[in-house]
This record gives C-alpha cells, sequence and structure tokens, in this order.
C-alpha cells in the first residue's frame, strides 16, 4: 500500500526532519538514511518503523541538521590547500585567468566536511517522538486508501455473488437440455434402449455435473472474504488464500456447465477474481 508522512521539529538551531515514502511490495523492504549520530540507535529505529508499517517499500530520510548562522560544516584545511595549489599550478601551465579559485576549492567534495552531532537522551527521545509522527501520518494515509480498497473489493466479491446466483436459473435449463442431448443420441443410434437403465445412467451422468456443493462452498468463502477484510489485524494473506480456494470453485463450475450460458458467467466470475488478486497485493 503507498504511503507519505512528513514530521519535523525545531530544537534551538538545530532541525529534526523526518520524510517517509511507502510504495506497494509484498515484503518489508526499508531503505533507511540517517545521520552519522544515529548509527548506535538505528536498530530501534527499523524496529519502530517494521512494527508501524509491517510491509511495502519504505523510503524512511532521516535529518538531524543546524540552521542559521551556526552551522555544522567545517573546512578540511589541509585538502583545500592541497586542492587550491593543485588549480593554480594547472592554471599557469595552462596560461588561464585564475580568479576565484577558492571559492571553486570550498565546492569540491570533502573540503568542507561534517562535523559529528552528539545526540543527548533528551534530543533522541525527541527525534523519536518526531519518526512516531511521519509513521502515523504514512499509515493514516494507508488507511485512508485501504478503505477505498475495501470498499472496491467486497464489490468485485458481491459481482461473483450475484454470478453465482444468476447459474442457479440456469442449472435447471442445463440439466433439461443434457437429458434432451443424450435422449437424441441414443434415437440417432436407433436401437431400443432399457428404460431403467438409461435412468440410472442418466442419474449417475447428471450427478457428476452436478455444481451445487461447488456453489455452496464459493459462498461460504465469499461470506469468509467478508468477515476477514473487517478484521483489525493484517488480513492480506489471509485474503489472498480465500482467493483462492474461489478461484478452485469457480474452476471445478466451470469445468462441470456444459452450457454456454453458464460459461459466460464462469467467466465474468473468473475476471472479477482476478482483478481482487491484484488489488490483494496491495493489502497489509
Amino acid at each position: 500500500m503507498t504511503g507519505f508522512g512528513k514530521s519535523q521539529l525545531a530544537l534551538g538551531m538545530k532541525t529534526i526532519v523526518v520524510d517517509i515514502r511507502a510504495l506497494n511490495s509484498k515484503q518489508f523492504d526499508l531503505s533507511l538514511k540517517i545521520p552519522s549520530a544515529f548509527r548506535e540507535k538505528e536498530g530501534e529505529i527499523r524496529q519502530e518503523i517494521g512494527k508501524i508499517l509491517e510491509r511495502g517499500k519504505v523510503d524512511v530520510f532521516l535529518s538531524y541538521r543546524m540552521v542559521g548562522a551556526t552551522g555544522t560544516s567545517a573546512i578540511n584545511h589541509e585538502l583545500a590547500k592541497a586542492r587550491f595549489k593543485e588549480l593554480q599550478q594547472l592554471a599557469q601551465e595552462l596560461d588561464v585567468q585564475s580568479a576565484d579559485l577558492l571559492g571553486r576549492v570550498l565546492q569540491m567534495p570533502d573540503v568542507m566536511a561534517e562535523q559529528e552531532e552528539v545526540l543527548t537522551d533528551e534530543e533522541w527521545l525527541q527525534v523519536m517522538g518526531v519518526l512516531k509522527s511521519a509513521l502515523q501520518a504514512t499509515d493514516s494515509f494507508r488507511t485512508d486508501e485501504g478503505s477505498g480498497l475495501g470498499k472496491e473489493l467486497l464489490e468485485r466479491v458481491g459481482n461473483i455473488e450475484a454470478r453465482l446466483e444468476e447459474t442457479g436459473a440456469l442449472d435447471a435449463e442445463r440439466m433439461v437440455l443434457m437429458r434432451e442431448r443424450l435422449n437424441q443420441k441414443i434415437s440417432d443410434l436407433k436401437i431400443n434402449a432399457d428404460a431403467n437403465r438409461f435412468e440410472e445412467e442418466m442419474i449417475y451422468y447428471i450427478e457428476k455435473l452436478d455444481i451445487n456443493e461447488e456453489k455452496q462452498r464459493l459462498r461460504t468463502h465469499c461470506q469468509y472474504f467478508r468477515e476477514t477484510i473487517n478484521q483489525q489485524e493484517s488480513t492480506g494473506r489471509k485474503l489472498g488464500f480465500i482467493a483462492q480456494e474461489m478461484g478452485r470453485e469457480i474452476n471445478t463450475i466451470g469445468s462441470k456447465a456444459n452450457h454456454a450460458g453458464m460459461q459466460k458467467l464462469v467467466v465474468l466470475m473468473k475476471d472479477e477474481l482476478e482483478k481482487i488478486k491484484e488489488q490483494l497485493n496491495n493489502v497489509l
């Protein structure tokens, strides 16, 4: 499920900013970028993120920096001198103007070095507060998205149930047509069939093509899907398993149908089920 959240807090000359982006993924894949001062707390940060977001491709950017006139950057004097001399010598060799060489040197990587920040216990508690705020914002975003997704899933389950009920009207017609076709085939063979034996074979044949059990199991699976989607805990995987069982029953109905109109309804049910499976990849 996608989700976005951001939170920040100013602490005197320092600012804490947490930016979170979560995209759809079957697993929990966390990319965490934090300042060096937070390295010893990385385990706690990852644990807190995993506890709230649980699944998805999650990118978390946490910054903790100085603002205003007092910055955390310092000039690497030895490196700056070396780079300046190199540029000055190169300019002389190429006989070109060497204006503002110092400005160019200060723009080079590693010349401006970040000073190590020391994180106090009080500051750490405030950092965790900002992190939790951003996580809650991300989770709320997901919840809002999930509400709309849940409605769509239930609507598609309702479509499957409606198509299933339509098969009931066709089932009686299907049995009559099958009996007529078998009688016609016997007639075409121009043989005298024992009526009782023919009826026994007809009953056996019809029982093999009976779909009442499959229809009942599919109704049960649809109802269980509705009950599961309203549970508070993570239900994505469970819903996926239920969808697999729904697919088995629909396929069996299709293989036994032997009726054009019923086969069309089976195709429509399969189409709805595939759309359900696609969306379940986004459900936690």
